[in-house]
């Protein structure tokens, strides 16, 4: 190996390992990005004024040690110009649970059923609208 390569395969090395250590020190907990990213009816953010028709409606009913949620966004669906894409349910640790898509030529109200077993604690679903982004709403199991 001729010097001038050896000299810069060890300055990148050497910078490499200055670099990577850093990474490993980075913050790993993501940021609540509520009125940015998804929106809630305390932070509406850019979409201020839709809560009415894009936040979910969790209804919780239990029957027979089985639970069912129903997710209801009170929304038109105008085929493929204005609809709601989908129904994702999430867990107290904001962990997917199940989604229901919906097709707007056939849904004429976005309604999403789910059977939950042995489940308690927090829950959330997230409602996507084509337009106006996503809607998170909670509830207790």
């Amino acid at each position: 190996m001729e010097r001038r390569d050896f000299l810069k395969l060890s300055t990148a090395a050497s910078v490499a390992g200055l670099a990577v250590p850093a990474l490993g020190h980075a913050e790993t907990k993501l940021p609540t990005p509520q009125g940015e990213l998804f929106y809630t009816q305390e932070s509406q953010g850019r979409w201020a004024g839709k809560a009415a028709t894009h936040l979910p409606v969790i209804e919780i009913s239990k029957e027979g040690g089985k639970t069912l949620v129903k997710v209801t966004t009170p929304h038109e669906m105008k085929g493929y110009e204005h609809y709601i894409v989908k129904h994702i349910l999430l867990d107290k640790n904001f962990k997917f649970l199940a989604e229901h898509m919906l097709d707007p030529a056939k849904d004429t109200v976005p309604v999403s059923t789910f059977p939950l077993e042995g489940y308690s604690g927090a829950l959330y679903a997230l409602s996507v609208c084509n337009k106006h982004d996503t809607w998170l709403n909670g509830a207790e199991v």
